[in-house]
């Protein structure tokens, strides 16, 4: 079996990333290791950067991902900056700024990136999402428990809560399974 670093702090997205790197007979190192981020409303400039300073860092080849949200009626906001205001903003909080607003839409963008020195390689995937009008489920953070990805028929809490949540929605990872698909074909390993 193939191993690469995945450097994240998160558990939540450690565990999805290693569940689907197992079909592909990857496994993932997970490395928890504060990586400055920089402030950027595209996505992909912040997880590019999060990738070369954590390649530096850890002198491996690495691979980092960042989600950007974006809520078109408050517009764009919050965008690269969702982990920060998830700190300080609760889940009624979030309901409140959409209670007046008709659109009640929200964007996930993931973006995943692999290093290696030499090779800059990003994956992309864009979801759409609503905010639903009363929190549901008990996993975090706040704004998880008040928006519903399509497709998904709960909130992004209620499915983790769910446990195999790994299973029940494969679009969820799509840009993971065009990295590890990417990663084998391109003889990276």
């Amino acid at each position: 079996m193939n191993k690469i670093i995945f450097a994240t702090g998160n558990d939540n997205k450690f565990y999805e990333a290693s569940a689907i790197g197992n079909t592909f007979d990857v496994t993932l190192e997970q490395k928890k290791i504060d990586i400055d981020e920089i402030q950027h409303h595209d996505s992909s400039e912040i997880t590019k950067a999060k990738v070369k300073d954590a390649w530096t860092a850890l002198g491996a080849p690495v691979i980092v991902t960042d989600h950007s949200w974006s809520i078109p009626a408050l517009g764009g906001f919050p965008g690269g900056y969702m982990k920060d205001i998830t700190a300080w903003l609760s889940e009624d909080d979030f309901l409140a700024l959409m209670v007046k607003k008709e659109d009640k839409r929200i964007f996930l963008e993931e973006v995943i990136a692999y290093y290696d020195g030499e090779t800059l390689k990003v994956f992309t995937h864009k979801r759409q999402g609503h905010f639903v009008d009363k929190p549901k489920g008990k996993s975090i953070p706040s704004f998880s428990k008040v928006v519903e990805m399509e497709g998904e028929g709960m909130t992004i809490s209620e499915v983790f809560d769910k446990g195999n949540w790994d299973t029940d929605f494969p679009d969820r990872y799509k840009s993971w399974y065009d990295f590890y698909k990417w990663y084998v074909e391109a003889n990276v390993i």
